[in-house]
C-alpha cells in the first residue's frame, strides 16, 4: 500500500457508509480458536474485533486507516495499530485466531501461517471472481481466483468449512464471495 491507499481509506472511513453488521462467519466460528489471542487483519471500524472481545478474546486489530484504528483506541481488551499490512511484520506463533476479511493480500498467506499457534484458526470471507458478478472491486487483483483459496491453504491447514455464494451488494449488484475456516496442522 501507499500513502495514496491510506488516504484513500482514511477518506472512505469520514465520508461513505461502511458495513458494521456482523459477519456470520467470524460469530460461527471464533469459538473453536482454543485459546483467547485474536488477530483482526485490515480491521476497519472493528466490526470484527469488537464481537471478538465480546466473546472474551483480546485482539490486536491492524488496519492502515487511522482514521479507522482512532475509533477503536481505547476499547478495552483490543490493541489498535496503524501499519501498512504489505509491509507488517506479523508476530510468530502468537494468536490462536486470525480473521481477514475483505482484504486480499496474497504475500500475507505464508506470515498468517507463522502468526497462528498450532491448531490455530484462520477465519477469511473476501471477494471471488466469477463471470456472474455484476459488481467487483475495481481492481482484479482484489478477487480469489477459483479454487485459489484452497491451494493456498492445503498443505498447512484443515479446512473446517468453506462456502462460495452470490450475494446482493450495493444499488442491487451482485458478487459472488467465499467464506473459509481453516485450523492449522
Amino acid at each position: 500500500m501507499s500513502i495514496e491507499d491510506k488516504e484513500r481509506w482514511n477518506e472512505k472511513y469520514q465520508t461513505s457508509f461502511l458495513p458494521q453488521t456482523i459477519i456470520e462467519v467470524v460469530e460461527k466460528y471464533a469459538k473453536e480458536a482454543k485459546g483467547r489471542k485474536a488477530l483482526d487483519l485490515a480491521c476497519g471500524m472493528g466490526r470484527n474485533a469488537k464481537l471478538l472481545v465480546e466473546m472474551g478474546f483480546k485482539v490486536d486489530a491492524v488496519d492502515i486507516s487511522d482514521v479507522a484504528i482512532a475509533t477503536l483506541e481505547g476499547i478495552e481488551n483490543i490493541n489498535a495499530q496503524v501499519a501498512d499490512l504489505e509491509t507488517y511484520e506479523l508476530k510468530e506463533d502468537a494468536y490462536d485466531l486470525i480473521v481477514c476479511t475483505y482484504y486480499l493480500e496474497r504475500s500475507l498467506f505464508p506470515k498468517i501461517e507463522g502468526a497462528l499457534k498450532k491448531d490455530g484458526i484462520l477465519i477469511v470471507e473476501t471477494f471471488l471472481h466469477d463471470e456472474a458478478n455484476t459488481k467487483e472491486p475495481s481492481n482484479r487483483a482484489f478477487l480469489l481466483e477459483k479454487n485459489e483459496l484452497e491451494n493456498l491453504l492445503e498443505p498447512h491447514y484443515e479446512i473446517l468449512y468453506h462456502q462460495e455464494f452470490m450475494a446482493e451488494v450495493a444499488c442491487a449488484k451482485k458478487c459472488m464471495k467465499i467464506s473459509t475456516v481453516a485450523r492449522k496442522r
